[in-house]
């Protein structure tokens, strides 16, 4: 096979509040930390044992905007992204490094804000369903 593929699907929980930075610019980045769990029986001992990865998410601009707007602590979401390293210099001299998943899409699973449950949200998608909340639940059963 002659390419290459970096692409990431994580369904999780947020961990914090989504961290919003705005530039000068105009542009923005948000920040937050997603949470997956992988649960398992252990076969020698019969304990459930439950296991969580910690995932640095970042997503910029007006998808950013509208995570902050409509996520919260403890929301699900899928994203869509891929892995980038980061590499910088601490405050001690020695090299660090920080992997990170820069997001192109996400839907909304589960949100608290406004009351809000569903919906969904790409960065692809047209400038009115980014500025719109995610529609209000309705009377069907399913």
């Amino acid at each position: 096979m002659t390419g290459t593929l970096n692409k990431v699907m994580l369904i999780g929980h947020l961990g914090d509040d989504v961290k919003m930075h705005y530039f000068d610019g105009g542009g923005s980045i948000g920040r937050f930390p997603l949470a997956t769990n992988e649960s398992y029986v252990n076969k020698s001992t019969g304990e459930k044992v439950t296991n969580t990865e910690w995932h640095n998410i970042v997503v910029r601009n007006k998808a950013a905007e509208i995570c902050e707007k409509y996520l919260s602590k403890g929301d699900k979401i899928y994203i869509e992204g891929r892995i980038k390293t980061r590499k910088w210099t601490g405050d001690d001299g020695n090299d660090r490094y920080s992997t990170e998943v820069n997001v192109n899409e996400f839907t909304f699973l589960s949100t608290k804000k406004g009351g809000d449950q569903g919906g969904d949200s790409s960065p692809n998608s047209t400038p009115e369903n980014k500025e719109t909340p995610p529609p209000e639940n309705d009377d069907l059963p399913f």
